[in-house]
């Protein structure tokens, strides 16, 4: 039998989870609510509409509720769903502080619901391709992950300009990027630094920088700018890169293109040798002698965000584990009050 969804919130991710659900084999899409009716015009035939999301909630035919509604509404609507028995998936942030979290997590242990959220950017091909590389090996022994995404227009939509729906790019954007880095580098985090800053945008943050240094070595750096220009190719797309004392990889691009480099020598004590650049002699920089930079492409990742609900759907019929566990999306959250935190103090703050 087909598992039967209802969709809190149909703006851009509500249309974006009724499209990908109505298109997969085992699930399907009984009921959509929202509470301004003009969201609900183009709601897909057979599809009931419902401008109250609790009538939604008390559906009968609803078994897993889906909330895409505003960030600042995921912590009522948790609660509720819990309460009416549905099992639950819920977008991303999913809650605005730990308390939220660890209230909704509460009421659905007592009511013996399942309970994830929707980090389907763990299947982003970038983010999969850098993290075969990493878990293979390769590079050595890590020592830095830089991650960066850009843009040009400076301002966000709907009602993530409005702090009081919980916008913002820390809360839009930023919750995946640390939500990656977190799944990809295991391990504790000894200090966060973070830099958040309101560039373009007057009442939410559209620009940050967060340093995540790891207890095993390995500095985390995380940046998105929403007004950070360039005429560099792919510049407002995701950017990638890992340094390893055995090589570095770079990625680049929603549609990912990469390469792994490493050098065939490195440089030995040769005295008064140098290489004479536009501004003066070096012997470590400049441009390297021919032959000494090798390269390979990087296998590039054929994951996709219908993944996600692959995922899902067999850890709902038990033949999985679902792949986001509320433990990690609590970690998520203790490293977002530490970014707030830092940046607020203008200085690293201890972590784990």
């Amino acid at each position: 039998m087909a598992i039967n969804f209802g969709i809190i919130g149909h703006g851009f991710m509500g249309h974006t989870h009724e499209r990908m659900l109505t298109g997969m084999e085992g699930v399907r899409v009984t009921a959509i609510a929202d509470i301004d009716p003009a969201q609900l015009e183009d709601v897909g035939e057979g599809i009931k509409r419902y401008t109250d999301p609790s009538r939604l909630i008390k559906d009968t035919d609803v078994q897993v509720v889906l909330i895409a509604a505003n960030n600042k509404a995921h912590h009522e609507l948790v609660l509720e769903a819990a309460r009416a028995g549905k099992d639950i998936l819920c977008e991303k942030p999913v809650a605005m502080s730990l308390k939220e979290l660890d209230d909704m997590e509460r009421e659905c242990r007592t009511h013996s619901v399942r309970f994830t959220v929707h980090h389907q950017r763990r299947f982003d091909p970038d983010f999969r391709t850098v993290k075969s590389v990493y878990d293979s090996g390769t590079l050595g022994d890590i020592y830095t992950v830089k991650t960066g995404l850009y843009g040009f227009n400076g301002n966000m939509h709907d009602w993530h300009v409005f702090k009081s729906e919980g916008g913002g790019m820390l809360y839009d954007w930023g919750v995946h990027l640390i939500d990656q880095m977190l799944w990809m580098i295991s391990g504790k985090i000894k200090t966060v630094y973070a830099d958040i800053r309101n560039v373009i945008n007057k009442e939410v943050d559209d620009y940050f920088k967060i340093l995540l240094r790891f207890e095993n070595g390995i500095m985390g750096e995380i940046e998105l700018g929403t007004y950070y220009l360039s005429d560099k190719d792919k510049w407002f797309e995701r950017h990638w890169f890992v340094g390893g004392n055995k090589g570095s990889l770079y990625v680049d691009g929603f549609k990912p293109e990469g390469k792994i480099c490493r050098t065939t020598r490195l440089l030995t004590n040769v005295g008064t040798v140098h290489t004479m650049t536009a501004a003066g002699p070096t012997r470590s920089f400049g441009p390297p002698p021919p032959g000494v930079i090798v390269t390979e492409d990087a296998a590039i990742a054929a994951t996709k965000h219908e993944d996600y609900f692959t995922n899902f759907i067999e850890a709902y019929r038990g033949r999985e584990k679902f792949l986001v566990k509320i433990a990690e999306t609590h970690r998520v959250l203790q490293v977002m009050d530490a970014v707030w935190e830092s940046s607020a103090g203008g200085k690293a703050v201890s972590f784990e």
